[in-house]
């Protein structure tokens, strides 16, 4: 979609900010015990709050409101009767639609105490991101000549 006007531009910033919400408050949730489906459910409960429908479940008939991902699984895990284990690798995906405009999100964390090398991967992850959030603008290229991995902080090389 091409967000041609003010209308646009809002209903995306609200969806966006649904999906983002929802993703937070299930990465609050996410602890040592919890199933995946558990925490789906909690999805299922804010999005039907927030007067928005998951994307994945609305156009793919996912059978998940969200896709929960633990250790090995890469992408879009199904979420069912997993139990979160402390130390696991997490990765929460929020997709959603309110209004005919669509959003998506994703977070990828360490639940409680584990290995070092996981816990960098993400915070260098997150570091990316948002290094490539703030060159996003309209007109920007896609590259520039400098590694955009040479302004990490030490502790991350």
């Amino acid at each position: 979609m091409i967000a041609r006007t003010e209308e646009d531009f809002n209903g995306l910033k609200e969806i966006g900010k649904i999906v983002a919400s929802i993703r937070d408050e299930l990465v609050q949730r996410t602890i040592p015990g919890i199933t995946t489906k558990e925490l789906d459910d909690l999805a299922g409960e804010l999005f039907e709050k927030a007067g928005a429908v998951s994307a994945p479940k609305s156009e793919y008939n996912f059978p998940g409101f969200t896709c929960i991902s633990v250790n090995e699984e890469v992408a879009h895990g199904i979420p069912g009767e997993r139990v979160i284990q402390e130390g696991d690798i997490v990765n929460i995906d929020v997709s959603g639609s309110k209004n005919s405009y669509f959003a998506d999100t994703g977070l990828s964390f360490v639940v409680g105490e584990g290995e070092e090398v996981l816990t960098k991967i993400c915070d260098v992850v997150k570091l990316a991101f948002e290094a490539g959030l703030k060159k996003a603008k309209p007109g920007s290229k896609k590259a520039e000549s400098e590694k955009p991995y040479s302004k990490l902080p030490d502790s991350m090389n």
